[in-house]
């Protein structure tokens, strides 16, 4: 069955194409509106219903399974996005060194005029980094378009000494869940 990812994100694309789906992509244009007061989890769950809504209402998709997303870095209830510029990434990896911080992924699926919404948190604990750590990484690509500054699957590996829930969730889509979610609502055979 097709499926569309409403996301320009490549690591989602990646992900569900490793779980063997092979989803046709449409980046949702919209602007991303962020109600005050909201905890990281039910952010991320409005952030992804905004996106789906964009590309539901772009087309005729009512028939076919339409899957958005965001992801979101916290420590406690303060959401820490993704840096600006090198400072700004050196003071987030700063922060985050030494601590226990979360990822919350909000999913929303829209399929046969019903959406689903659902987060996922993981945690994610990272070593304690040196200053010329932060640098060296800091010197790469990866920081820079990327929720917390880093990248778990690619360089920033050495950081996280451990996770509490779903890896594909801090990459940026909890696989496992939206593939039950599919399985539920018929799209995919348990």
């Amino acid at each position: 069955m097709k499926i569309i990812l409403a996301s320009g994100s490549p690591r989602r694309l990646e992900l569900l194409s490793a779980a063997g789906l092979t989803p046709e992509v449409i980046k949702p244009n919209c602007k991303e509106v962020i109600q005050a007061g909201l905890e990281p989890s039910e952010i991320v769950k409005s952030l992804a219903e905004q996106k789906g809504k964009a590309v539901i209402n772009s087309g005729n998709y009512s028939n076919i399974p339409v899957i958005a997303a965001d992801t979101v870095v916290a420590i406690g209830n303060e959401v820490i996005g993704k840096p600006k510029n090198r400072a700004d990434a050196e003071r987030i990896l700063s922060e985050l060194s030494g601590k226990t911080h979360q990822v919350y992924t909000g999913v929303a699926i829209f399929y046969q005029e019903k959406k689903y919404i659902f987060s996922v948190k993981t945690d994610v604990e990272f070593k304690t980094l040196s200053k010329c750590e932060i640098d060296a990484y800091c010197n790469t690509d990866e920081p820079y378009d990327k929720a917390g500054a880093y990248a778990i699957q690619g360089k920033a590996s050495f950081m996280v000494k451990r996770i509490n829930g779903s890896y594909s969730n801090v990459v940026g889509l909890p696989v496992c869940e939206v593939i039950e979610q599919l399985q539920e609502l018929g799209v995919l055979e348990k």
